[in-house]
């Protein structure tokens, strides 16, 4: 199903692009790859980068899952937009797993892995559509669902090749952008489903917090601000820890310092130690710190999670894959 736009005009619209090629992120000397699955924010997101930085600098990539009906009519709708803005598409679709599993996460995992790909050819910058509002969503639903204090972070501005230069601007805003631009996009009914923990998020429990107040949105944003940057003080005193009694490089403390650290540092390092060996992040390693700092010999393993475990030997403690 596509949304219209009103036709073109110059109202909003220069204000967001100025204001997205202040934030940096879509600077040169990197060209860009541009997630695009056809929705309001991805079309945004596309058209702001063709105008900062020229067709030429800029490559979309659309995954058809073909996980429902539609998706292929999405897929045709990319094609001919990005033929309008004389952008190159790069048009991906996976076969989907046989094995049971979350569908989404597999999506994700593909969408994100085949950006990857394109990106590290290219030397390119990866630009997503996500709002301020997919900010929220994100925290209230990880802090639901993930027992640490990442839930609170948010996704970050930038992330290695990954950017976000619309993570600051509200879902509204988007919106006008597009349709005074006479954009069109594409409507995912699955945006609707009730089955979907996000979907109950931004339906749900969104209109409830701001019937409470109507400033819940911003104050979870603001909230989220603030903690990244004290996030910055506390990966400091981490790196502080890792650097002077042991290897950060190589992700080794010695098991002595590590019991003599207080509760709360303890566990932010035992949380980078497993991060490091996953390459990944592993969610909720941190609560088994007073364990690995209670293990008492050499060659003890303990396991944290998600395929790691940290080993204590010869009094130095790690973090590694299993196998």
């Amino acid at each position: 199903m596509a949304g219209t736009g009103s036709a073109p005009g110059d109202r909003g619209a220069p204000d967001l692009l100025a204001r997205v090629e202040a934030g940096g992120l879509i600077a040169p000397p990197r060209s860009l790859v541009a997630l695009l699955s056809g929705g309001r924010d991805s079309v945004c997101m596309l058209d702001l980068a063709v105008r900062a930085r020229g067709p030429a600098a800029v490559v979309a990539i659309h995954v058809d899952y073909g996980l429902r009906p539609g998706s292929h009519d999405d897929a045709d709708f990319c094609v001919s937009l990005c033929e309008r803005l004389g952008v190159e598409l790069a048009l991906e679709r996976p076969v989907r797993p046989e094995t049971p599993g979350n569908l989404q996460a597999w999506a994700r995992d593909v969408r994100y892995a085949a950006a990857a790909r394109l990106a590290e050819a290219r030397d390119a910058t990866i630009v997503t559509g996500h709002t301020a509002d997919d900010q929220v969503e994100t925290i209230l639903y990880r802090l639901a669902s993930s027992p640490s204090r990442r839930a609170l972070l948010g996704m970050k501005e930038r992330d290695g090749r990954l950017a976000r230069p619309l993570l600051g601007t509200a879902r509204a805003e988007v919106t006008a952008y597009d349709e005074e631009r006479g954009l069109t996009w594409r409507e995912d009914a699955t945006n609707a489903e009730e089955r979907y923990a996000r979907n109950r998020v931004r339906h749900g429990l969104l209109p409830e917090l701001e019937a409470i107040h109507p400033a819940a949105v911003a104050n979870v944003l603001r909230t989220a601000s603030l903690l990244r940057d004290e996030a910055e003080i506390l990966d400091a005193l981490v790196a502080a820890e890792l650097d002077g009694s042991g290897d950060a490089s190589r992700g080794r403390i010695s098991h002595a310092r590590f019991a003599e650290l207080s509760p709360a540092l303890r566990r932010l390092v035992l949380q980078r130690l497993a991060d490091a060996a996953a390459g990944r992040p592993v969610p909720g390693a941190a609560r088994f710190a007073d364990q690995v700092a209670g293990l008492t010999r050499g060659g003890s393993r303990l396991d944290l999670g998600d395929g790691v475990r940290a080993v204590l030997e010869g009094g130095v403690l790690r973090a590694e894959r299993e196998g």
